[in-house]
């Protein structure tokens, strides 16, 4: 199997792993900070203070139309542990990307100086 089919296998199991994981966990209603304000505006589609987030308001608001409107608090909440999923699964392809680039380049450094 090549180096691109097994990182990317892995990936996908970790992001998966990692969605699970906060999908599990996410709130079911408002908690503390920012968040009443961002469920808020993704449910009527609203500007919030700056800079705002208007993709993930205009996002949020699909999964509040997605879910319903009757709780806009777990629609918008499961729209952040999708993301964060989905910020790991990146994360992980861009540290393996940079760590092959790194050791190949070490090798080749290696195999000159010998």
């Amino acid at each position: 199997m090549s180096y691109n089919k097994i990182n990317n296998i892995i990936g996908w199991i970790v992001g998966i792993i990692a969605t699970t994981v906060y999908m599990m966990t996410k709130e079911a209603t408002v908690s503390f900070w920012d968040c009443g304000e961002f469920i808020s505006g993704a449910a009527k589609l609203e500007v919030v203070h700056s800079p705002g987030a208007p993709l993930f308001l205009m996002i949020g608001r699909f999964f509040v139309m997605l879910f319903g409107i009757k709780n806009a608090a777990l629609a918008v909440n499961t729209l952040s542990a999708v993301s964060s999923g989905a910020t790991i699964l990146f994360l992980f392809w861009t540290i393996t990307h940079f760590a092959k680039r790194i050791l190949v380049n070490t090798r080749q450094k290696l195999t000159k100086v010998i």
